[in-house]
């Protein structure tokens, strides 16, 4: 649940190589008993999107999914089985399954079937936080397809000109890949994810006006009063954040937003029953691989070359190409860590022997 607001590590107390950072996880998840598959797969992701600079979805999960596997919350070996099955529809229940692993359960399953039916979706239930929803619609566009995801996530969000906070940050992704190159959208339907908002408070920085509401649905630029997020857009954000919820949780058969527990606040011994939906598209069952790959590439050089505005503070870009450009800096200099991550993850390091370059 990511947005274009993430906050920097502006107070990284280290910095870690992509290969410490998963040899870590991996050993983490293993000792809690997720299988040795499951456990790289969960390190894997945690790592890349921290790598790409999404720093809210990436390491700085993994404490907080362990706990989760130790209070019941999450199972460690989940049966995550089909309970609905017409061929390009699938419906999965996780068992409680880490979001990860159900996450690339449904990815995986979606990307075996669209090329027979030129198009799956897969929903599932009884599942937790999945982390960044652009793990599961790249994993899908990597392999020549067009991803589009979301999930259902713990209210966070007040419908426009309302006080309540009823919608999570519920973001949409969509991502597609040619040679290489790729679209990669994934953004929460709020103006910023909750992560800016508590950033802002332990720092004592005012909110950027819009992006918050205090308890009487007034805005609020003090993060101390901050009540509930603002949708993206006003009303335009309320319809999106609505369809993130129609289609992870009202189609899935799961609890609306607004009966969901945050992380980090959910009763031990049972899954948030979070929700996910994947739909998955082969180009080939539409305009052909080769068409789709020309106009892709066309579509992603053009908006590129656009000129800039004669002000602009950098050049016009594609959703994605900030995250690839951190991906690159992050893979030559290491993922910078936020102290508390950073004590976390030197924790599990020396009691898994496990050193800085590895």
């Amino acid at each position: 649940m990511t947005s274009v607001h993430e906050p920097p590590a502006t107070d990284a107390a280290a910095r870690l190589t992509p290969q410490a950072a998963t040899a870590v996880a991996v050993a983490a998840l293993r000792e809690a008993g997720v299988p040795e598959g499951d456990a790289r797969d969960v390190a894997a992701a945690l790592t890349e999107t921290s790598l790409r600079g999404i720093d809210t979805h990436g390491l700085r999960l993994l404490p907080q999914y362990l706990a989760e596997l130790r209070d019941g919350i999450a199972t460690a070996r989940p049966a995550v089985t089909a309970i609905r099955d017409t061929g390009p529809a699938l419906m999965l229940d996780a068992d409680g399954a880490l979001g990860v692993v159900a996450g690339l359960a449904a990815a995986r399953a979606a990307a075996e079937r669209a090329p027979a039916h030129g198009v799956c979706a897969v929903g599932v239930r009884n599942s937790n936080h999945f982390g960044a929803a652009s793990v599961y619609s790249r994993y899908l566009a990597q392999r020549g397809l067009v991803g589009i995801v979301t999930t259902s996530a713990a209210p966070r969000v007040a419908p426009y000109s309302g006080t309540r906070p009823l919608y999570g940050t519920n973001p949409l992704s969509f991502a597609a890949s040619v040679d290489g190159d790729e679209f990669a959208l994934d953004m929460a339907t709020s103006q910023v994810c909750f992560g800016e908002i508590k950033e802002r408070r332990k720092h004592g920085r005012a909110l950027d006006t819009g992006w918050a509401t205090d308890e009487n649905g007034r805005p609020a630029t003090d993060p101390d009063r901050a009540y509930a997020l603002s949708p993206l857009g006003g009303y335009k954000g309320q319809g999106l954040a609505m369809v993130a919820t129609l289609l992870g949780a009202v189609l899935t058969g799961s609890p609306a937003d607004w009966h969901l527990e945050h992380i980090g606040e959910s009763a031990p011994g049972r899954s948030r029953q979070v929700g996910h939906f994947l739909i998955c598209l082969d180009p080939a069952a539409f305009g052909g691989t080769d068409s789709f790959a020309e106009g892709l590439a066309d579509l992603l050089t053009t908006t590129r070359d656009t000129p800039p505005a004669v002000d602009a503070a950098a050049p016009v870009q594609v959703p994605g190409d900030p995250q690839q450009r951190i991906a690159r800096e992050r893979a030559e200099h290491g993922i910078p860590l936020d102290p508390h991550t950073a004590r976390a993850f030197a924790e599990l390091a020396a009691r898994h022997g496990i050193g800085a370059d590895a």
